[in-house]
């Protein structure tokens, strides 16, 4: 758990390069957080995870996940994520955040308890700001 004063890691898992180049300065620029961890599938995230368990200031407080990845898609990682959730030394917060208005997509990642919330890209500055205060 962070201390109140504390600013949250954040991972980026998302095979977008773009994506993942405007979220950070957007969340730096926006002086969110100095540690943002970026992996460009599941299956890197999940070995990060699986490694550092019980390094909780290694772990992100916030991660978001893109639907649509090679390898490993999001809704593996959340399959996966659930077998080694009980083992990671923090609560993590799992934002889906696609491009993706599919309805059946949408409705998909809000019935499972593993995400917080379903968010379409692009994302604002201000709804970075948002997750990192509820976390």
């Amino acid at each position: 758990m962070r201390k109140p004063d504390q600013r949250p890691v954040i991972a980026l898992v998302d095979d977008d390069s773009i994506f993942q180049l405007i979220a950070t300065r957007t969340i730096k620029g926006a002086n969110l957080t100095e540690r943002i961890l970026q992996f460009p599938n599941g299956a890197d995230a999940l070995k990060y995870l699986e490694i550092n368990f019980d390094q909780p200031d290694r772990l992100p407080d916030i991660l978001l996940l893109d639907i649509n990845m090679p390898y490993v898609d999001g809704w593996m990682f959340l399959e996966d994520f659930e077998k080694i959730k009980s083992k990671l030394g923090k609560e993590i917060a799992i934002y889906m955040v696609s491009s993706s208005i599919d309805p059946e997509d949408i409705n998909r990642a809000k019935r499972n308890k593993l995400v917080s919330d379903y968010i379409v890209k692009p994302v604002s500055k201000e709804t970075f700001a948002r997750l990192v205060k509820a976390a």
